[in-house]
């Protein structure tokens, strides 16, 4: 029982985004039951509304829909929030994932998928959104500061928006310069033991995180792929 004037913490607010009204029922239904709160559009125009106008923490966003296509609304959307997107996908082409996750997108669960399965990936990927006011801090590392607190990213005084992904890898890097990470070390850090293609996705936000935060991407200074190991991030 909670004590007399504690505050009740509200839910977390999905978005699920599906053209097909049966998987939007049966997602919502399952994540209400879970305590969490559904909203639901059925294409990317529509998401795009809801997203601007509910406070959403998380979206579960098919790719295959009319109007405008997943593709296209995670190109419009991360111009504007950096919340946190899961690929819903019944395509088993790779290149599709992959495209996804270059684009900005968290992670991606396959077509089709049991409900325990997406529970725990929404949980995963909000844990990377929630750290404890108790953790928060801010890196400093080479030219970089990273802060907790605000979530903001600078690199030579230059703000950079980042993905939760992408924040909590460079988190993990600079936590450690010059400490080697491999991919399931990373994987572990991030909470996501259930990932599928482990190192194809933290292959891709590596270079994501790259494109974003080095001078040349082609010759990383900040973040160095050690070969036939993982990754680091330069000491010194």
């Amino acid at each position: 029982m909670l004590a007399a004037g504690t505050a009740v913490p509200m839910p977390k607010t999905i978005l699920v985004v599906d053209d097909k009204a049966n998987v939007r029922t049966l997602v919502r239904d399952y994540l209400t039951e879970q305590g969490l709160r559904v909203v639901a559009a059925d294409n990317g125009q529509n998401a795009l509304y809801a997203a601007r106008h509910e406070k959403v923490d998380l979206i579960l966003l098919d790719i295959m829909m009319p109007e405008m296509d997943g593709f296209e609304f995670i190109r419009a959307f991360r111009k504007e929030s950096d919340t946190p997107i899961i690929l819903l996908t019944a395509r088993l082409d790779e290149t599709d994932k992959v495209a996804g996750l270059e684009l900005g997108a968290d992670d991606y669960i396959t077509k089709p998928f049991g409900m325990r399965e997406l529970l725990a990936r929404i949980r995963t990927v909000l844990r990377r959104t929630s750290v404890p006011l108790e953790t928060r801090q801010a890196l400093r590392a080479a030219d970089i500061v990273l802060d907790r607190d605000t979530h903001s990213v600078l690199v030579a005084d230059r703000p950079v928006r980042l993905t939760p992904s992408e924040f909590e890898l460079l988190a993990v890097l600079m936590g450690g310069p010059g400490r080697v990470y491999t991919r399931m070390d990373l994987l572990r850090e991030l909470e996501g033991t259930t990932f599928e293609g482990v190192a194809r996705t933290i292959d891709q936000h590596i270079r994501n995180l790259r494109s974003k935060i080095e001078p040349d991407p082609a010759h990383p200074r900040y973040v160095e792929t050690v070969f036939g190991i993982g990754y680091r991030f330069a000491a010194g």
